[in-house]
This record gives structure tokens, C-alpha cells and sequence, in this order.
């Protein structure tokens, strides 16, 4: 999960998300609470809300939104930027037959999993907790009606489920398993600070990395990339067959032998 990048913006005072469920949503949308809500939303823990905007589905919390904006991407998709991204680097394969395939296992708002679908794979992503999944989902519904991104987003199938269970039951053999599972900011900026906050009130991070781990590589890929924090551990302890290097983040490239 992408939790550096996802689209998060200051909720105004004409729009402000201060009130219980049934405040929400007159300025710019209806809430959630103002009909029957969706799974999703009675997950929710207590102090944030899923509110329908004009903007697509937003996951509020003390005066702020979140949600999955997949069209403020679009500068980073293009050819002259794409190649130059670490993660459509880390996930280069060379042999390949036919359109390669790749696994998101801890999807988030898919941002990562837009740039790998960019560059021509046919991903499935993994969510487990099912409000960000259903924001996800809302983003990819929006994303699927732009002429620029929907013939990208129809190469995205996402599954709400554990990935620890869904890679032992894909039903094909992925070539690259990527792995993003929660880590501490190392940006200092209030923004990151509190995206990160409201989506920890969702999803920790992994609690077992052994069992994801393991799930990844059982499912035969050639390659799992997991990013990490610039100077943060391995997943799991595993060395990594070699590295990738950014200024914040790194990622760690398993090339699994055939």
C-alpha cells in the first residue's frame, strides 16, 4: 500500500467533517449515514466517516479526505516519466510470453498498481480491509469512464480478501508478486503525517511478514518486489537479490529461481 501518495486534501469550512455521521455530506454530497450504508462503512472505527462526494467516494476524519484519485496520476503515466519510476524498474522481466502478469498483494488505493498496469501487465490487487477496498473500487468505476486511464484500470481486478489466502488461490502462476505492506513515514510533512494516521486506523502493518512472505514466493513468480523504507529492515529478514534506490523509499528485488 502506497501510503505516501494516495490523494488527501484540507476539508474546508464550508465542508467541514466535525459533526457526527448524520453532518456529513450537505456541502458537497450526501453521507453514507444519510441511507443504508454499505458494508464498508459499518466497519468504520469511531471519528471517521465514507461520505459520497461529487469528487467519488472519500473516507473523512477530522477535517480531512481521502480517496482514490487515480486522474492526478496521469502526469506520471506518461512514456517519458513511466520508465523512469523505481517500481516499473524494480519490476522489469525479460522472457516473457504474452502479456505478463503481476500480484498487488497489499493494494491501498492501487496507486502502484496503476503504474504496473501502465506498463502493460494484467494485475490483481489484494485489499483486505474493506473500506479502503471500497474506496478503491470507487476510484477504479471513475477511472474506467476517462478516456486516458480506462483502457489501464480494465487491466486491474480487484479482490477484497487477505493476500496471504488469495495468492494460494489465483488459479494462474504470476510472473511478479509486489508487496507493499504499511510502514512508518519518513517524510516529515503534516499531510503524509496524517494520511498515514487516518489509514492506520484502518490497516496496521502486516502482522505476520513470514506468512506474507512465504504466500508470495509459493506462488511462483519470477520475481517478488517489496518496497520498504529507505533504511528500514528487510521483509522478514529475506536479502534481497539486489536493490533499488530512491531518496525515500527502496525496493527490494527477489528474483526466485526457475
Amino acid at each position: 500500500m502506497d501510503a505516501r501518495r494516495e490523494p488527501l486534501r484540507e476539508v474546508g469550512q464550508e465542508d467541514a467533517v466535525s459533526g457526527p455521521p448524520e453532518d456529513l455530506g450537505r456541502a458537497d454530497g450526501p453521507s453514507l449515514a444519510d441511507g443504508p450504508q454499505p458494508p464498508a462503512a459499518r466497519c468504520l472505527p469511531e471519528g471517521l466517516y465514507l461520505r459520497q462526494t461529487a469528487s467519488g467516494l472519500a473516507l473523512a476524519s477530522a477535517g480531512m479526505e481521502l480517496r482514490a484519485d487515480f486522474s492526478s496520476m496521469l502526469p506520471r503515466l506518461r512514456p517519458d516519466r513511466l520508465h523512469r519510476e523505481l517500481l516499473v524498474r524494480a519490476a522489469k522481466l525479460r522472457g516473457l510470453d504474452g502479456a505478463p502478469t503481476a500480484v498487488d498483494g497489499t493494494a491501498g488505493l492501487g496507486e502502484d498498481s496503476l503504474l504496473l498496469a501502465t506498463a502493460g501487465y494484467k494485475v490483481t490487487l489484494f485489499e483486505r480491509d474493506p473500506v479502503i477496498a471500497a474506496l478503491l473500487a470507487d476510484g477504479l468505476a471513475r477511472a474506467a469512464g476517462l478516456p486516458d486511464l480506462a483502457p489501464i484500470v480494465a487491466r486491474m481486478d480487484l479482490r477484497v480478501q487477505d493476500s496471504v489466502d488469495g495468492l494460494g488461490d489465483l488459479g494462474f502462476v504470476p510472473d511478479l508478486v509486489f508487496l507493499d505492506p504499511m510502514f512508518p513515514a519518513r517524510r516529515k510533512d503534516a499531510a503524509t503525517r496524517k494520511k498515514l494516521q487516518v489509514l492506520r486506523l484502518l490497516e496496521a502493518p502486516a502482522a505476520d511478514e513470514e506468512a506474507l512472505l512465504a504466500a508470495a514466493l509459493a506462488a511462483g513468480p519470477r520475481k517478488v518486489v517489496v518496497k520498504r523504507p529507505l533504511k528500514g529492515p528487510c521483509l522478514a529478514g529475506k536479502k534481497p537479490s539486489y536493490q533499488l534506490r530512491g531518496k525515500v523509499v527502496r525496493y527490494d528485488c527477489i528474483v526466485v529461481p526457475r
